[in-house]
C-alpha cells in the first residue's frame, strides 16, 4: 500500500508539473476602470443615472434596459477582467418560464458579445415551491435561489421594500480575451418579464454598486 502511494503521489506531481509549464504568466496588468460611484462619476457611462440606497450612491435601478462603459486608449492586453457587484431588487422569478414572469435573465458582456447570460431569483423556496436561478452558471442551470449572493439580508428595493431578504447583492466575474487596444465597450443589461404587472420595474428590477475592469498583458 505505502509503494502504491507514494506512485500516486509521484504521479500527481508530474501531472501538476507538466500542467503548471502550460500556465500562461501575466507579464503586466492595470485596472483600467474602477467606480463604485461615490464620487458621482458617471464619465464614459450610457444611460448612467444614479440614486441614494441604504446610505450608498448606486446605479440604476434598470428594468429591460443596457447599461454600458466605454474606454479608450487602453494599454497592451491580451485579457481584460471584468467585475460587477449588482443589487437584485424585488421578484425575480429566475428559470420560470410561465410566459408571463419569466424567464428573468440577465447579461453581462464586451463589445457586443455577451460573456454570461444568466438568470436570478429572489423566490422563497419551499419543498413544493421553488423557482430557481441559473446563476453562478449560465443559463439554463438549476440552482437554487440566490446562489453564489454575496449578501442576501436586504430589504427589497420597491414592491418588497418592507420586506427584509428581497435584494440579494451578486459580484460577476469573468476573464476574457482581448487584444484590441483602441477602445472596449462594457455592457449589462436585463430581459426581464412580469407582463402581469401595471408597473413592471416595481416589481423586479437592478442596481449597480462596483465595477472594476483590469487589463492583462500575458507572455502567450
Amino acid at each position: 500500500m505505502g509503494k502504491l502511494l507514494r506512485s500516486l503521489h509521484l504521479f500527481a506531481l508530474l501531472l501538476f508539473l507538466g500542467l503548471a509549464s502550460c500556465v500562461e504568466s501575466v507579464e503586466n496588468q492595470v485596472q483600467i476602470y474602477n467606480n463604485n460611484f461615490s464620487k458621482l462619476d458617471l464619465a464614459n457611462f450610457e444611460n448612467g443615472r444614479l440614486f441614494i440606497w441604504r446610505n450608498d450612491t448606486i446605479a440604476g435601478w434598470y428594468n429591460n434596459e443596457e447599461v454600458a462603459v466605454t474606454l479608450y486608449d487602453l494599454p497592451a492586453h491580451n485579457y481584460l477582467k471584468v467585475s460587477a457587484e449588482i443589487l437584485i431588487h424585488d421578484s425575480w422569478d429566475g428559470n420560470w418560464d410561465d410566459g408571463i414572469s419569466g424567464p428573468d435573465y440577465w447579461f453581462m458582456g464586451i463589445d457586443s458579445v455577451d460573456v454570461v447570460r444568466t438568470t436570478f431569483s429572489n423566490s422563497p423556496c419551499e419543498s413544493l415551491y421553488c423557482l430557481y436561478q441559473s446563476f453562478p452558471n449560465d443559463f439554463f442551470r438549476q440552482n437554487y435561489p440566490k446562489a453564489g449572493a454575496i449578501e442576501t439580508n436586504m430589504p427589497g428595493l420597491c414592491q418588497f421594500g418592507g420586506f427584509q431578504n428581497y435584494t440579494s447583492r451578486y459580484r460577476v466575474e469573468k476573464l476574457i480575451e482581448h487584444t484590441n487596444v483602441d477602445s472596449m465597450r462594457f455592457h449589462m443589461r436585463d430581459a426581464l418579464k412580469q407582463t402581469n404587472s401595471p408597473w413592471p420595474k416595481c416589481d423586479e428590477s437592478w442596481s449597480i454598486a462596483k465595477i472594476s475592469i483590469l487589463a492583462i498583458q500575458t507572455n502567450s
